[in-house]
């Protein structure tokens, strides 16, 4: 597998999204608050916006529109024709999620992200420095106007992918970030029972963003590595990228993957 670096030029790169309708990545610099587009072709950056309220993971939903996290907002978002709008803020009787990091989009729409604390940290490097008001860190369900915890057992939940049937959820536990002796693994949850399991545990470093590719392989970020792995937990593959990877996201060809100061692409054809 070819690794290349496309650009570099972020203090924490993070939330990479191929936009295929422009032929460019979007993504985050979190520490600088800003929103980039990268185009690959010549290594060009275009600053989206300056004062971001430091976004984090993003998707598409099913209308193609960009959703994104906002640790500066607490919230999940919703970009469309250059305007931001916020999908949900709050849960249960009006209270503030932590930081939403990073967010997938289920068959029938719903709108499924994990609130860790990484936005809330004294330093206001990723957010801004606060209270959580709930005890814990849950991955939600959105939808329906309703925000609803469906996965309450995980110390920081980060990264999340469903399975290409949407039976199962693939979720990182990156506690280790703030922790040095805690979770540093993926959990996968069937969904039918909502039982959860380890996957995989990642050492060294901690799992951060992940994603599954239609072969039903799920690659996620591993310290300063890319790992591949089958939905047996077997390994199959470990890409040294050689910067701390934060997160990726599919082209046709392959992955691009932000890690450290860099956006890489992988060429796997």
């Amino acid at each position: 597998m070819q690794v290349e670096q496309v650009w570099s030029g972020a203090e924490w790169a993070e939330g990479p999204l191929w936009l295929a309708s422009t032929g460019r990545v979007r993504l985050s610099d979190i520490p600088n608050n800003r929103i980039l587009d990268i185009d690959p072709a010549d290594g060009s950056m275009t600053v989206v916006d300056d004062a971001a309220e430091y976004p984090n993971g993003r998707t598409l939903d099913l209308d193609g529109m960009i959703l994104q996290c906002s640790h500066g907002r607490r919230a999940v978002e919703r970009v469309a024709g250059g305007v931001t709008t916020t999908v949900v803020s709050t849960w249960g009787e009006g209270v503030r999620f932590n930081s939403p990091n990073d967010v997938v989009v289920a068959a029938d729409g719903a709108i499924w992200f994990t609130d860790p604390p990484y936005g809330l940290h004294p330093s206001g490097r990723e957010g801004y420095p606060g209270e959580q008001e709930y005890e814990g860190c849950y991955v939600f369900r959105y939808a329906d106007g309703v925000a609803v915890p469906v996965i309450t057992d995980m110390v920081h939940p980060n990264g999340l992918a469903f399975s290409n049937d949407f039976t199962r959820l693939y979720v990182a536990d990156s506690a280790r970030v703030w922790d040095p002796h805690g979770p540093h693994h993926l959990r996968v949850y069937d969904l039918a029972t909502g039982t959860g399991e380890v996957f995989a545990e990642i050492d060294p470093g901690f799992p951060d963003g992940l994603r599954v590719d239609p072969a039903g392989l799920i690659w996620t970020s591993a310290g300063t590595q890319v790992r591949v792995y089958a939905p047996d937990g077997d390994l199959r593959q470990a890409v040294d990228v050689g910067e701390p990877v934060s997160n990726l996201t599919p082209y046709p060809g392959g992955w691009y993957v932000t890690a450290g100061h860099s956006l890489y692409r992988l060429t796997t054809g």
